[in-house]
């Protein structure tokens, strides 16, 4: 279902908390402390709360946001989102020579930041998610937290949009 802002802006706390507690993946804690700041004039303005909200939190739950994500490409039980937003990008149709590869980038990516690899999967394929994993497993680890919190961020936007109208309330 489909919320309006207006809907969304009106629901109690612990329904806000159950329509946007998987926005920010297998992390309720988010939408928890954003319901404290409505009324939202907007998405945009929800998710820009939501991203300043996980920018101001501490080191150690911004890791675990970022652990609680899979890794792409494995054959795990994930969220219904993940599941969706991989099989949108072909990842559930690996051969057996790409699963090989992704699992052994997968290995490498977790060994060296110990913490899965993040991307924003919606509109892209599994050649660009493997191109961006070869690149990316170079970075330094200060990079790379920094780089999957904003993948993250994209992630949480593409999932705001198919959660809620993109209709302004305009003067709340």
């Amino acid at each position: 279902m489909v919320l309006s802002m207006d809907d969304l802006n009106q629901l109690d706390k612990d329904q806000f908390v159950h329509e946007l507690g998987d926005v920010f993946e297998h992390s309720p804690w988010v939408a928890k402390k954003a319901v404290a700041f409505r009324t939202f004039s907007s998405l945009q303005a929800l998710h820009q709360r939501m991203v300043e909200i996980v920018n101001n939190a501490p080191f150690e739950e911004q890791l675990e946001l970022i652990r609680a994500h899979p890794n792409l490409g494995e054959k795990i039980e994930m969220s219904d989102d993940s599941t969706k937003e991989q099989q949108g990008a072909g990842l559930q149709n690996l051969t057996v020579e790409e699963y090989n590869s992704f699992q052994s980038l997968n290995k490498a990516y977790m060994e060296k930041f110990g913490f899965p690899f993040i991307f924003a999967v919606k509109g892209k394929n599994k050649h660009d998610i493997h191109d961006a994993m070869k690149k990316r497993v170079n970075h330094t680890e200060e990079e790379e937290f920094e780089t999957a919190l904003s993948e993250i961020y994209k992630i949480a936007l593409f999932r705001l949009q198919a959660k809620i109208a993109e209709d302004d309330v305009r003067g709340v």
